[in-house]
């Protein structure tokens, strides 16, 4: 009978096409990522994000999505929408030695039961959230980080209002520097095809603003999807919060990425927030659009809707020489 050691097993396929011994994969896996869900306990029942472990990680980031219904992905499948960005910036990251946890919003996906209905949630209580996650992610890092994409940053600054022990800073990703109800209409200014509905929009988001819901059923066809009685509860809270004041009161390292052709937030945005922030770093992403990728010419919804497009070259490489500069 042959030893152990000698007797032909299974072998790992490198990328070369060769193998590589079983022995060898052994003293590579402490390399490796490991990734899984994990839950935590929600308000009526478990929030859940995706955790990508990495041994001996000194940081660890907890990855807040965007608006509506955006999966820890960063994709949203019941619109047709997928960029996978949230995803491959969780899987970069893991190159730089950095862990993660890329969460599912309570009433969304894997934190579906958290909630009875996803709209009947505020900034504070994802803010909440965000806290509770820092302390599940303390256990993958002892510096953790709040990165939070476009709506997501909102949340960040919120939760950091209260800081959570293990919390090392804020990673704003094409975050807004503006209450998100003046963003919504230049937006929606922004696209002349928007013009029979100008005048209702404006309308609405201005009675949200003040704190005044709509019968839904007085809303025309066009927009009575977007202003749902659950909807606008929802958009009354959001509205009512500015970034920029949150951010003055955060005065710990930060991070602000920024695209330059970006569709829905502005340099303008990041300006306002570094303002607020005196003491964050800037990350432009030259050519980069909302979802941090670069920029496809003259198809300005590409990297809203494909996965294979890769993450802007900038991005990854800039947030861990931040992370690791952070004392």
């Amino acid at each position: 009978m042959r030893d152990a050691d000698t007797a032909p097993g299974p072998q790992t396929t490198s990328r070369r096409g060769g193998l590589i011994h079983p022995l060898l994969a052994t003293l590579l896996l402490p390399t490796l990522a490991l990734a899984d869900p994990v839950q935590i306990p929600g308000p009526a029942g478990p929030l859940e994000a995706e955790r990508v472990a990495v041994p001996g990680a000194a940081h660890a980031l907890v990855i807040i999505p965007g608006s509506g219904p955006t999966d820890r992905d960063g994709n949203s499948p019941g619109l047709g929408m997928g960029s996978d960005t949230l995803r491959l910036l969780a899987e970069g990251l893991v190159a730089g030695g950095i862990a993660s946890l890329r969460i599912d919003k309570r009433g969304f996906y894997g934190s579906e039961g958290a909630i009875a209905d996803p709209n009947d949630v505020t900034i504070a209580a994802y803010a909440e959230d965000a806290r509770a996650w820092v302390a599940e992610a303390a256990t993958l890092a002892p510096c953790v980080w709040l990165a939070g994409h476009s709506e997501g940053g909102l949340v960040a600054l919120a939760a950091a209002q209260e800081p959570p022990e293990a919390l090392c800073g804020l990673i704003l990703l094409a975050a807004p520097g503006r209450p998100l109800g003046r963003i919504m209409m230049e937006q929606v200014e922004a696209n002349p095809a928007n013009a029979p509905i100008l005048e209702e929009m404006r309308g609405l988001i201005e009675g949200l603003e003040a704190g005044e819901t709509r019968d839904p059923a007085t809303v025309s066809a066009p927009l009575q999807a977007l202003f749902t009685a659950g909807q606008q509860r929802y958009m009354m809270d959001l509205f009512a919060h500015d970034p920029a004041a949150l951010a003055t009161g955060w005065d710990g390292p930060a991070l602000i990425v920024q695209g330059d052709r970006d569709i829905q937030i502005s340099t303008g945005d990041a300006d306002l927030l570094a303002e607020a922030m005196p003491q964050a770093r800037r990350l432009p992403l030259p050519g980069g659009t909302h979802l941090l990728k670069e920029d496809v010419p003259d198809q300005p919804y590409a990297t809203y809707l494909d996965p294979s497009l890769p993450l802007h070259p900038a991005l990854v490489p800039g947030i861990v020489t931040f992370v690791d500069g952070v004392e």
